[in-house]
């Protein structure tokens, strides 16, 4: 077992691309994803444990919101436990490709664990509002029903997206246009839609009327990307039609 920084050196050399990844993702949680990834590896950690320490960080998060009345000791706390399961999020990966042990378990695993935090992180809010909230009207409780569908929508259309594109690959399909190189503005525009950047809005946990106003605002950023998205991934299928 090298050193850690050999296995740093190593983690850097097996990243995936940035294309199509915000600057938080590239500049923050993939090198702070990396750093765990060397720890998990000394520690002799398999992908798939690093995958379960991440839930057990976002789920205790996430039930805390639900279940402890903001302050902003609660919104240090949550926000801490959400970026440090995001950056275990990324080590998962990071591990599987530096030590060759990543398969369908671990993919499916990280799939479903994901899946479960983005259904989470809303009914949680949802929770919050209705125990905690003193909302100015009932109708506020819909606000997180509908982040909670742009976000779901948005990650299985994601899915289904790329698993198609590799399912036309593997069949001879063409698959369009060559891929376009990293963009600095697209990695820009991307970060309203990067979760690392959604759940700084736990940190005005303290303050109500803040936190309200700043996740109203994500909700319709996230739903204006869930067109934009299901517009671009829809006309892309459409382009593999065989003939």
């Amino acid at each position: 077992m090298g050193s850690t920084g050999t296995v740093l050196r190593e983690l850097r050399g097996a990243q995936k691309s940035a294309k199509g990844v915000s600057l938080y993702s590239r500049y923050v949680n993939r090198p702070a994803g990396r750093v765990l990834a060397a720890g998990a590896y000394r520690a002799g950690l398999t992908p798939n444990q690093v995958t379960l320490v991440s839930a057990l960080f976002t789920y205790s998060a996430l039930a805390a919101v639900a279940l402890v009345e903001p302050s902003w000791t609660l919104a240090l706390a949550v926000y801490a436990a959400l970026a440090l399961g995001f950056a275990f999020d990324s080590a998962d990966g990071q591990l599987a490709r530096l030590t060759g042990r990543g398969g369908p378990d671990g993919e499916w695993l990280d799939h479903v664990v994901d899946c479960g935090k983005l259904l989470l992180v809303h009914t949680a809010v949802l929770i919050s509002f209705h125990r905690f909230g003193e909302l100015p009207s009932d109708g506020w409780l819909l606000l997180p029903l509908g982040f909670q569908f742009a976000a779901v929508v948005t990650f299985c259309a994601g899915l289904l997206r790329e698993h198609l594109g590799k399912a036309a690959a593997a069949a001879g399909q063409p698959t369009g246009a060559p891929a376009a190189p990293v963009s600095r503005v697209r990695a820009v525009a991307l970060l309203p839609a990067d979760y690392g950047v959604f759940c700084l809005v736990f940190l005005l946990l303290g303050a109500p009327g803040a936190f309200r106003a700043g996740y109203a605002v994500l909700a319709v950023v996230h739903a204006l990307f869930l067109a934009a998205f299901l517009t671009k991934w829809f006309r892309e299928l459409r382009a593999l039609r065989p003939g």
